[in-house]
């Protein structure tokens, strides 16, 4: 799917990505935003329902910022959030159905282990989204989506 450049607001953290440490830095997050109000918050600035995971890999491939977010509606710039533009791209979809965080970690294995290397396409290096709709995110039928931005190779 094309998609213009689109803004997001929310809250980031720099994890490292050694001995897959940032899966348990995410998680955290997450706890803590939801037991904060942030999660509340952000729902209430997006131009839609959604959460988004941004995922930005640093040039070292060993850190990576990850920001818990929203499609920043006209409220955007709250105090104490930060404001990201995500570029105009070209994105592949893939539904994850199944409790989270386990089911979305499946796709992306999957992902970077079998369609990319199967395809003829690698990731253009703008950030990747998990798109999470409001829902029950531990039921075994809660449907989000990953979004990998692409190009040709």
């Amino acid at each position: 799917m094309e998609k213009e450049a689109f803004t997001v607001v929310g809250k980031s953290i720099q994890v490292t990505c050694q001995n897959g440490e940032q899966s348990q830095h995410i998680h955290k997050l997450w706890q803590e935003c939801h037991r904060d109000g942030t999660i509340a918050k952000l729902a209430s600035l997006g131009a839609d329902e959604n959460l988004l995971g941004v995922v930005e890999m640093q040039p070292d491939n060993e850190t990576m910022t990850y920001t818990i977010a929203s499609i920043a509606g006209p409220e955007a710039a709250a105090e104490g959030f930060a404001v990201k533009t995500i570029p105009a791209s070209t994105w592949a979809i893939f539904a994850s159905v199944g409790p989270l965080p386990g089911a979305i970690q499946s796709v992306f294995g999957r992902i970077f282990q079998e369609w990319f290397p199967a395809t003829g396409y690698e990731i253009s290096g703008a950030p990747e989204l998990e798109v999470y709709p409001p829902g029950d995110t531990t039921a075994e039928d809660y449907r989000c989506e990953a979004w990998v931005p692409i190009v040709k190779k």
